[in-house]
């Protein structure tokens, strides 16, 4: 799953999280709850802002719960529907 970088405005933090490329996050809130951090003294409400990066994606080796493509439905990968998963 792609990871991402969120500018808060208001308390001037960088939070990274990873979720789906379909998902919106716009609020302070929804980054706290998805990060599993504290809100702190910002204000849920306060907009965020999705940085532009590289695009990341975990691969589970820092402890973070990650889904792998094939997860979710059929990825396409060679490996895939042959025993194996390409991704582990």
């Amino acid at each position: 799953m792609p990871t991402y970088d969120y500018l808060c405005p208001a308390n001037g933090r960088v939070v990274e999280v990873s979720h789906k490329m379909a998902e919106q996050i716009s609020t302070w809130g929804e980054l706290c709850r998805k990060a599993g951090i504290p809100l702190d003294r910002t204000p849920g409400n306060a907009k965020v802002e999705r940085l532009i990066t590289g695009g990341n994606v975990l691969t589970g080796s820092l402890g973070a719960q990650y889904e792998r493509p094939c997860d979710s439905g059929p990825c396409g990968a060679p490996a895939c529907g042959g025993g194996g998963c390409a991704f582990e």
